[in-house]
C-alpha cells in the first residue's frame, strides 16, 4: 500500500505522526509527509489509524 498527502487540505495537526511516526513527518512548513515509498506490511494498521483520524482527510490510501 502507498500513503498520499493531499497539502492542500494538510494543516499539519501531526495526528498521522502521532499514530504512524515511522510512517509520517512534518516538513519544514509544518505540513505531513509520507517517508516512506510503500508502507510495509507490519505498519499498515498504524498508516490506517492516520488516515481515519486525519481531520481534514487529508490522507488517502492507494493500493
Amino acid at each position: 500500500m502507498r500513503v498520499v498527502v493531499d497539502r492542500d487540505r494538510c494543516e499539519g495537526n501531526a495526528l498521522c505522526v502521532k499514530f504512524a511516526p515511522d510512517v509520517f513527518a512534518l516538513d519544514d512548513d509544518e505540513y505531513a509527509v509520507v517517508t516512506v515509498d510503500t508502507v510495509p506490511a507490519e505498519l499498515e494498521a498504524d498508516a490506517e489509524k492516520a488516515i481515519a483520524e486525519c481531520p481534514r482527510a487529508a490522507l488517502s490510501r492507494v493500493d
